[in-house]
């Protein structure tokens, strides 16, 4: 999976070469999970598109993700199945990805990857492309009852500030943390004893946007006050 043997939870990522064995298995869905007009310009071959950022909230409240009848119609759509390993993508470093991959866990889909890299690796490594659309049968994805105890409400959230064994971890960009970018919202700055650590951090800088090795990323977190014995709330 990864030449850095450290990473906790090392199946949680996919690698190019592990994808690229797997193009044609149809027990493996990949979600191209960029706007629509990037995923028609070129994706990876029988990639599905699903413009995340916009797609995955509640049409009543974008606070929170689909109510689970309608994440299971949208997977069913989408050609996964119970059975299904999922790989997400995207061409930002993971940040679209990633929250995919949250709510299927959240929703009892664990059979899930986030592609190393994403498109920037896939294009760098010169991966095949496409810019046919791919059309998977229905698939008959269950929804399981949601996972809350992935999710920090925010009474416990205010629990967590000072206390003993907890830490709080801000992953927004720097000028979030500051409060000199608002993004819309009516209040800025930070929860009161959180760490901060925007999330570019984690990947690295080159042309491949690759998670930095596992060592690389515990240093830096214990730098910041964040060690593996704590319980840790991000946001």
């Amino acid at each position: 999976m990864t030449a850095d043997a450290g990473y906790a939870r090392p199946e949680l990522l996919a690698e190019p070469d592990w994808l690229a064995q797997h193009l044609d298995d149809p027990k493996v869905r990949i979600i191209d999970c960029v706007t629509l007009e990037a995923y028609r310009r070129a994706h990876i071959p029988g990639a599905v598109g699903l413009p995340v950022h916009f797609y995955i909230k509640d049409p009543t409240n974008d606070t929170y993700v689909m109510q689970p009848e309608q994440f299971q119609e949208l997977m069913r759509r989408l050609g996964v199945s119970d059975d299904t390993t999922v790989v997400t993508y995207d061409d930002n470093n993971a940040l679209v990805a990633a929250r995919l991959w949250w709510v299927l866990n959240y929703y009892g889909h664990t059979n899930t990857k986030v592609l190393n890299g994403g498109w920037h690796r896939w294009l760098t490594e010169g991966r095949p492309a496409t810019f046919h659309q791919a059309r998977p049968a229905a698939g008959n994805f269950t929804v399981k009852p949601a996972n809350d105890a992935i999710v920090c409400k925010i009474d416990e959230l205010k629990a967590m500030v000072g206390r003993e064994g907890s830490a709080i971890l801000d992953l927004r960009t720097d000028e979030e943390w500051l409060g000199t970018n608002d993004r819309g919202n009516k209040r800025t700055g930070h929860v009161p004893g959180a760490v901060h650590l925007e999330w570019l951090n984690f990947v690295t800088r080159d042309d491949r946007r690759v998670f930095k090795p596992a060592s690389e990323l515990r240093a830096m977190l214990r730098e910041a006050g964040i060690n593996p014995e704590q319980e840790v709330a991000t946001y």
